[in-house]
């Protein structure tokens, strides 16, 4: 089982440090939440709660996830990055290439392209994207970028994207996996065409269940290899329970450890005291 910490809301001056005490205590990645904007006044509900409001402040910074890896790699030595879940059909899938592809080489291959088709039409409209063919332009855009992350020179005819013969420099050294959000079946079936799924927070049955329709997909496409099932889980405080998690298929938790010992309105030093003890109790202990 792998440990994943979670920044979601959290202060840019947090994020340092945060990253920092995960590369040294043994956790394996750090998941980087993105959206361009928070709006005001939304029409379109937030599917991930029951009553389709927002879990976050207003205040909450929603810092740019590129240029956030590009800071936390470089104070780091080890520790992987992970978008959950970056928005790739609200931007140019060629400018999105670039900017991972830089991200990957510069930290040493220690990132993953976490995508999702987006949930907020608002947000789409604000940057000028196409809300109703997002799901068909994410496809081709995945293609696309995997393309122009391959070394020489590449030439892609698409529905919507078109690239003559170019070049993108520099490219990463190993292709960039890429993990898939969402928990339609549509979601789960793309997520079984890449390298892993991203979930939202579910109890220990739920998230099980999930991983088990994701690897009944992968068998009927005849899909082989490593996958990775990231998610949070609700239920979950012992070790056996992470244990009983892994058992039924998942990869990863994403998590923010000081929750379970201060709360969330821990200060920083309180979230690298429950980063370090969580590290003991639980990772050290599986």
């Amino acid at each position: 089982m792998r440990f994943s910490i979670v920044t979601a809301f959290q202060p840019c001056d947090h994020l340092i440090p945060l990253a920092k005490a995960a590369d040294e205590l043994g956790y394996h990645a750090i998941s980087i939440p993105d959206h361009v904007v928070d709006l005001e006044e939304l029409a379109t509900p937030y599917p991930y709660t029951p009553d389709g409001k927002r879990r976050w402040d207003i205040e909450a910074e929603w810092p740019d996830p590129w240029v956030l890896v590009g800071a936390l790699s470089a104070v780091t030595t080890r520790v992987r990055f992970f978008t959950s879940i970056y928005v790739a059909a609200m931007r140019n899938p060629f400018q999105v290439a670039k900017t991972v592809g830089t991200a990957a080489v510069l930290s040493g291959d220690r990132v993953s392209l976490g995508v999702g088709i987006g949930w907020c039409r608002e947000e789409f409209e604000l940057l000028g994207a196409s809300f109703g063919t997002r799901g068909k332009r994410t496809d081709e855009g995945l293609s696309l970028m995997k393309a122009l992350w391959e070394p020489g020179w590449t030439e892609f005819e698409g529905q919507f994207y078109t690239a003559p013969k170019l070049m993108m420099n520099p490219s990463p050294r190993a292709q960039v996996p890429i993990l898939v959000g969402g928990l339609s079946e549509i979601a789960f079936q793309r997520a079984a065409r890449h390298d892993g799924w991203v979930g939202d927070i579910y109890t220990i049955e739920e998230a099980v269940g999930h991983a088990a329709r994701l690897q009944e997909i992968r068998a009927e496409h005849g899909a082989t290899g490593d996958f990775s099932v990231i998610t949070a889980l609700s239920d979950a405080f012992l070790p056996e329970h992470f244990a009983t998690a892994e058992a039924g298929g998942i990869t990863e938790v994403w998590t923010m450890p000081w929750v379970y010992y201060h709360g969330m309105d821990a200060t920083l030093e309180q979230k690298l005291d429950g980063m370090e003890r969580f590290a003991v109790d639980i990772i050290g202990a599986l």
